[in-house]
């Protein structure tokens, strides 16, 4: 019994070394430009959904559904999301950030996140996501107006008119 756990410890320390070696080598790419692993994106996409279940808020979003809600929400994303998740027109209005960022922060005018529930797009605005070029907000806007930015991207597919037409006023940024 002895042997089989000084083989468990020694096969368990050439692994470490191993993966340490590999690590230290340069074999794993850190570049912005490169594509993930697939552990590395099992890994980020099992934590992130874990997170989520267990942290993020239950039940509807306490900001009303209206038209002024809507739009104020338009225009806290045009001000603070655009840069990264461009506009109505997808990935056509990806910025110079977005195009270099990595993973790709998602284009929400052609891949929204209407079907998320609304405590879990609003985590991910207070919260941000780790590393992802996706910032906590919580310094920056009032819960109310994360809760406004959520209400807006949960129905961003079938906005009311004024909304509509304020989603589809919002330019891209330049560069």
């Amino acid at each position: 019994m002895k042997a089989f756990g000084a083989g468990v410890l020694a096969t368990l320390i050439v692994l470490a070394v191993g993966a340490l070696v590999i690590l230290k080598s340069g074999l794993i790419p850190a570049n912005a430009d490169g594509k993930p692993l697939p552990l590395e994106l099992w890994m980020a996409k099992t934590s992130l959904h874990a997170t989520l279940r267990a942290q993020a808020p239950r039940g509807p979003n306490p900001v009303p559904f209206t038209d002024a809600n809507l739009v104020k929400g338009v225009r806290l994303y045009a001000q603070h999301c655009v840069i990264c998740h461009g506009t109505a027109q997808g990935a056509a209005s990806a910025s110079a950030v977005a195009r270099g960022e990595y993973p790709k922060p998602p284009q929400l005018g052609a891949h929204g996140v209407e079907d998320d529930p609304p405590g879990y797009t609003f985590w991910k605005i207070d919260h941000g996501i780790r590393l992802t070029g996706m910032p906590s907000w919580k310094t920056a806007l009032t819960q109310q107006q994360m809760w406004t930015i959520a209400l807006f991207l949960e129905h961003m597919n079938q906005l009311p008119p004024a909304a509509a037409k304020a989603w589809k006023a919002v330019r891209p940024v330049k560069g």
